[in-house]
């Protein structure tokens, strides 16, 4: 009797654990490589929250920001083989390999997060490029368009002759052709190279004069529009096929959504920047005459042509591709109002 009674607890406490661990749900990692503070990991953060909620903790997301499990240049082979169940991809770290969805990192000139973050859903969902086969996209943004921050005003253009300026990508070929120096280093590496003056300012959106205080130094900004950046959010399809339907679906609906979410907190936090560093630092902002936005695009068009050689190679449409991209930009930012 006492044995069975035993048994009887054991099976009870074994039943307990059993329940307990059902009520946890499924546990996933998502990793992402910039600091826990920018936006590509403020945006893991909500997406995590919101489906955390709309799952009914069915499914919960383990986050590692900042290179924790996963840096940059390894965070797409270490999705494919399941070193993460999750990650946050930057397109640019991986030439030559999506070339579908690189359109976006070319010198179109988006003015807004928002607009470019959903033309890039959109094309995605409308094209399902071969490029990402091996991985589920669960979600696709960009970074903002791209400006001149610096220690000395650039008013125009002429003004970028001989300027050094912190560069990477697609921008540093934009701003040779523009007469600046463009210097290619990480964004870790800039404060110490702008206070050695090694470079006299950097391209990057104005998100970082409040996230990483460029604002202190770089006093003088100017709007370019150059490019964005596109990123993706990759699933492991293993760890994907093994959902259930009803957590699938949650997460397909959330596509599009947190694109659009991101776009409006970048946009929202760049205006909050700009503010703030008027404020702290009095910077002056100059804007460009649409003379000398033509000048770049115009001086640009060589990264197009390269883009389209690269896509067909890979077999694309590229005409077709570009024009819808700039056909869903205006659609966009006549919608925004930009």
């Amino acid at each position: 009797m006492k044995r069975l009674t035993t048994l009887l607890a054991a099976a009870a406490a074994l039943t307990c654990l059993l329940a307990a661990t059902a009520l946890a749900g499924t546990t996933l990692t998502y990793a992402n490589f910039p600091p826990a503070k920018t936006f590509p990991c403020i945006q893991m953060e909500h997406w995590k929250a919101e489906v955390e909620k709309r799952t009914g903790g069915e499914l919960n997301i383990q986050t590692f920001p900042g290179g924790t499990l996963l840096g940059a240049k390894n965070m797409l082979r270490g999705v494919q083989t399941g070193q993460a169940d999750i990650g946050c991809i930057s397109l640019p770290y991986y030439p030559g390999v999506f070339p579908a969805m690189s359109v976006l990192n070319l010198p179109v000139a988006f003015t807004s997060t928002t607009v470019a973050s959903l033309t890039m859903w959109d094309l995605f969902q409308k094209y399902q490029p071969a490029e990402f086969a091996d991985v589920k996209v669960l979600t696709m943004f960009t970074s903002a368009p791209s400006n001149i921050m610096s220690k000395t005003p650039v008013k125009q253009l002429s003004d970028l002759s001989g300027l050094e300026l912190r560069a990477s990508g697609s921008i540093l070929n934009i701003l040779g052709a523009l007469g600046a120096q463009g210097v290619g280093m990480p964004m870790s590496q800039t404060p110490e190279a702008l206070q050695k003056g090694v470079v006299k300012g950097l391209v990057s959106s104005f998100d970082v004069l409040k996230d990483f205080n460029f604002a202190e130094i770089c006093r003088y900004e100017t709007i370019t529009n150059l490019p964005v950046y596109p990123f993706a959010v990759i699933m492991n399809t293993a760890r994907w096929d093994a959902l259930p339907d009803a957590v699938k679906k949650t997460l397909d609906e959330l596509g599009r959504e947190q694109a659009l979410w991101t776009g409006r907190y970048l946009d929202k936090h760049i205006d909050d920047s700009l503010a703030w560093s008027k404020e702290q630092y009095q910077v002056e902002v100059f804007t460009l005459t649409e003379a000398e936005h033509a000048e770049i695009k115009a001086k640009s068009s060589g990264l197009v042509d390269e883009w389209k050689a690269e896509a067909a190679k890979a077999n694309l449409d590229a005409e077709a591709i570009l024009s819808d991209m700039l056909a869903l930009k205006a659609k966009y930012e006549a919608d925004s109002g930009n």
